[in-house]
C-alpha cells in the first residue's frame, strides 16, 4: 500500500472544510443548543425515513439547499429554535414541541 505524498496530503487538507463535519453537541452544551439539536436530528431523521436527498428537501423547506446542508450538519448557530420547528412544521403539521 502506497501512502499520499505531503503534496497530495495538502491537496486533501485544502479540500476538505470545517463545513464538511457534522457538529458534536458538546456535553456543557445550553438547553437552547439541546433543543436545537434534537430538531435538527428530525430533518436527520426525516431524510432517512422519505428516502430523499438534500436537495429534495430544499425544495420540500422552500430554502436553499446550503441551509439544509446546514441543518442535517447540525450546524445549530445558523437557526433559532423557531426557525426549525417553522421548517419542521412544513414536513409535518401534526409536529408539536414538548419541552421537560
Amino acid at each position: 500500500m502506497k501512502y499520499p505524498d505531503k503534496n497530495q496530503i495538502a491537496e486533501i487538507l485544502n479540500v476538505i472544510s470545517e463545513d464538511d463535519f457534522v457538529e458534536v453537541l458538546p456535553i456543557d452544551a445550553s438547553n437552547v443548543d439541546k433543543v436545537k439539536y434534537q430538531l435538527c436530528k428530525k430533518f436527520v431523521t426525516y431524510l432517512q425515513d422519505h428516502k430523499i436527498n438534500q436537495s429534495e428537501l430544499a425544495r420540500r423547506l422552500e430554502i436553499d439547499r446550503s441551509r439544509v446542508n446546514w441543518i442535517v450538519k447540525y450546524k445549530t448557530e445558523h437557526f433559532t429554535i423557531d426557525r426549525l420547528y417553522e421548517l419542521l412544521g412544513k414536513l409535518d403539521k401534526t409536529i408539536v414541541l414538548k419541552v421537560s
